[in-house]
């Protein structure tokens, strides 16, 4: 290993400016030499399909796979939104939350399948029944502005949706993607439409648009004036060079979708997909039916088509740098043809990638931490070592934050591992890593941004980086990396995570919501979290007028970087119900810090830290309880038992070891949501957990899909849940019987509970029951619908009672809904009075 003085390198003059491709936040990986040899084969095809649907998990993983492993061309996957609105089979995020986890499951599988990922601005707001529901909610203009845009930038040959525009489709997300998509396939060649992008994109016209769809009756019956012709096309192949089948890669990249439970297994037989017309030139064979995808498409590249014909006849598998002089020649060839065409400027991208991978060249920056703030210095330790021994020269390294340039010329020995350490000052001006999405407030539906050049890419691009540049043969070959904290796990071992630039101070208020049953103060505690050493200054909690805080603010010290402190609060409330907003703020050095810090991490995914302002919610409310001691069951992840612990109960979770203890003394025993449906033991238990009611137990069992269920039966009588959902928020809810305990006791329950709902009213509700045993207590509908009755149901067994609820608790709860607060203390507390 050889190591560079920090003084031999000269910093650089330039900042470097963002990378204008996709980022990458990992490793670049090395390919294997079959790998290499298709993408080789991947240059002779010239063409391009681009894939729309309305949420990550919605692709066809297979057509991916498909049209970038097989048909060889450039494949992209348009997501209308980041599936902000799903459920979270893995944790407890919702909203954004899940969003940010979701995006990186979808950079995941497209690393698998080949495909590029792409966002239009959308914001899921949770299940929609009609295309009009989800465009009242949406902006469609700058929806289909996006699509639009998208298409632009990204030129494809053919548009696939995954969807019909209508509501064979389902959800209204799908039957909107699909709608957006064909309106903007004919819009992007209008330069009338959305003249304003016009700036950075010139106007493009598809071939052809088609919907994809695994069945050819195209989802029931089609419409009456729907008589297309479709198309068929196996796109289960077996790649041979790869040692794999499409529908196995399709199911790695299926299974990235954890957050869903989407694991997949391969299907290993023939798959046939169909293809219906929607715009554009008919096809009679192919998708890509009378579309030249060779270099004859591109005026001048007659050299080209010979070089990479020469390239791909004369590939060794035993030795990829053999074909270094060949790519060198083909990248000379390429500059001198119009890189304004996106087709040539993709192909120049992928030849130097692969002269990069057939030299063996790894290189790399490695910060000593995972985070710093602006104005501070960061040691970075910069790694490249020459594997095959191909002649390289390593020219230069600039990096964030340099202010000369260096000059190394250093020639790269095979196996010799160059290293060396620098120091740079991290710019004043760069920005928090917060996700580009959301630094602004969400608006009708749309995530802010500003900025139209940034519409459509799937995280920030990242603001610190290294660049090298390499001479091979006498070309020089400039790369840029982004810096990455790499550590070592135990367990894992070697492990990436992106480097953050964060505020010099963070505060995190402990819980998003306090209620306040009565004017008792409550303790609310704050942590201050330094992102520098040597910090100090106050922190205080800023409340509305009415409410007080003791102290008013308290100052704090703190002399290492992560180092975080604890501070308690009281805060009264004022003698009348009210609900408001509070935040908390640190001031340091004259600067006021509003920015709590909120880091994501799991196995399948880079850890994510976002920066969330630092607020709660307060609620003066009048709600009561006749119960303190609950037992929970954990589901797929939901914050119902903080939300219990407010209104002064204590929640102990129940597992398999506490399950098997004696379950008398508990108050209330509450089922999490989709416990039944991913928690196996609870089929050991259940029987026990139905004993508990009979002996006068109180049972809660939030939502539960049909299928997959667990246990045989989910209550003491016969009781199946379906897909009924009251998805608008606001719908009606009418009172079955008003005289109910359960809608008067301790809490009188009206029509103002149900106003300020989040999302839904509720989903899955129970489908068929018992009608001489259970009693349905809510209804309602969405608009055109019919009544749905199955939200809460009750019934007494033995000498307790039994409750089912498909009302969408595990949202309300969370954000201090506080008509939920009240109906779920009476549910808890129907078994005393």
């Amino acid at each position: 290993m050889k190591y560079i003085p920090e003084t031999f390198v000269k910093p650089i003059l330039n900042l470097l400016s963002l990378l204008a491709a996709w980022p990458t936040l990992a490793q670049v990986p090395s390919l294997s030499s079959a790998e290499i040899f298709q993408n080789i084969k991947k240059l002779n095809v010239v063409g391009s399909v681009l894939h729309i649907a309305a949420h990550p998990d919605d692709e066809n993983t297979l057509l991916l796979t498909y049209m970038s492993k097989d048909q060889l061309v450039r494949t992209g996957y348009l997501a209308l939104t980041r599936g902000d609105g799903g459920q979270n089979l893995i944790g407890a995020e919702q909203g954004y939350n899940i969003g940010v986890i979701r995006t990186q499951e979808l950079l995941g599988a497209r690393k698998i399948d080949g495909a590029q990922q792409y966002f239009s601005r959308a914001y899921d707001f949770g299940f929609s029944k009609t295309r009009e529901e989800t465009l009242n909610f949406w902006d469609e203009n700058k929806v289909l502005g996006d699509v639009v845009w998208l298409i632009r930038k990204f030129q494809p040959d053919v548009i696939i949706t995954r969807f019909p525009p209508d509501p064979r489709a389902g959800h209204g997300h799908h039957q909107t993607s699909a709608y957006l998509g064909e309106k903007a396939f004919e819009m992007a060649a209008d330069k009338k439409a959305f003249p304003d992008q016009l700036k950075y994109v010139k106007t493009w016209q598809a071939k052809r648009l088609v919907w994809n769809t695994f069945s050819p009756g195209f989802t029931n019956k089609a419409p009456a004036d729907e008589k297309s012709t479709y198309i068929s096309i196996p796109i289960n192949g077996y790649n041979a060079l790869l040692g794999t089948s499409y529908s196995e890669i399709s199911a790695l990249s299926r299974s990235q979708h954890k957050s869903q439970g989407f694991g997949s297994a391969p299907a290993r037989g023939e798959r046939i997909d169909y293809f219906l017309h929607k715009a554009g030139e008919p096809a009679s064979k192919s998708v890509f039916d009378g579309i030249d995808l060779t270099w004859k498409r591109i005026p001048g590249s007659g050299q080209v088509q010979e070089t990479v014909s020469a390239l791909i006849k004369n590939y060794s598998v035993n030795d990829p740098k053999a074909s270094l002089p060949a790519l060198l020649q083909l990248n000379r060839q390429l500059a001198k043809l119009d890189s304004s065409d996106i087709n040539v400027k993709s192909k120049i991208q992928e030849v130097q990638d692969l002269i990069i991978q057939c030299a063996g060249l790894w290189f790399e920056s490695n910060p000593v931490s995972f985070s710093a703030t602006p104005g501070d210095y960061e040691k970075v330790n910069i790694g490249v070592v020459n594997r095959s021994g191909y002649p390289v020269k390593l020219v230069s390294v600039r990096w964030t934050g340099s202010s000369k340039d260096s000059t190394l010329n250093l020639s790269l020995k095979e196996g010799d591992e160059n290293r060396f350490a620098v120091n740079p000052l991290i710019p004043k001006n760069l920005k928090i890593s917060q996700p580009y999405w959301l630094e602004k407030p969400i608006v009708k539906g749309m995530f802010q941004i500003d900025d139209q050049r940034d519409i459509g890419y799937p995280e920030n691009r990242p603001e610190t980086v290294t660049t090298f540049v390499f001479d091979i043969d006498g070309q020089q070959f400039s790369y840029t990396r982004p810096w990455l904290y790499k550590f070592t796990d135990p367990a894992e071992g070697e492990i990436y995570r992106p480097f953050e630039i964060r505020p010099a101070v963070t505060v995190n208020i402990s819980e998003p919501v306090y209620i306040f049953a009565s004017a008792a103060a409550k303790t609310v505690n704050v942590t201050v979290e330094a992102q520098k050493g040597k910090v100090s200054g106050t922190v205080k909690l800023n409340v509305p007028a009415g409410w007080k805080t003791e102290p008013a603010s308290t100052p704090f010290s703190i002399e290492d970087k992560n180092q975080v402190k604890n501070f308690s609060f009281k805060v009264i409330p004022p003698a009348k119900d009210q609900e408001v907003g509070m935040t908390a703020s640190a001031e340091v050095g004259g600067q006021t810090y509003t920015k709590s810090i909120r880091t994501i991490s799991y196995h399948h995914i880079p850890s994510q830290t976002i920066f969330p302002d630092a607020e709660a919610k307060l609620a003066k409310i009048d709600v009561r309880t006749t119960v303190k001691n609950i037992g929970y069951i954990a589901g797929a992840g939901d914050d119902v038992p903080t939300a219990l612990r407010q209104i002064g109960c204590q929640v102990t979770m129940l597992d398999a070891s506490e399950l098997a203890k004696d379950l008398s003394s508990y108050e209330a025993i509450v089922i999490g949501v989709r416990a039944y449906n991913t928690v196996g033991y609870l089929s050991h238990y259940q029987s026990k957990l139905m004993e508990y009611v009979k002996n006068g137990g109180t049972m809660i069992v939030q939502y539960t899909i049909p299928g997959s269920v667990k246990v045989a039966n989910i209550g003491p009588y016969p009781l199946t849940t379906g897909r009924d959902r009251i998805t608008e928020e606001d719908a009606a809810i009418k009172f079955l019987i008003p005289n109910h305990t359960l809608l008067n006791h301790p809490n009188k329950i009206t029509q103002k509970d149900f106003d300020g709902w989040i999302q839904e009213r509720g989903l899955y509700f129970g489908q068929d029951w018992d009608k001489t045993k259970y009693q349905a207590l809510l209804a309602g509908n969405d608009t055109d619908e019919t009544i749905k009755e199955g939200s809460l149901l009750y019934a007494q067994y033995g000498k307790g009672h039994y409750i089912y609820t498909g009302l969408s608790f595990f949202r309300e709860l969370p954000s201090g809904v506080t008509g939920a607060y009240r109906l779920f203390a009476n549910m808890i507390s129907v078994g005393k009075k």
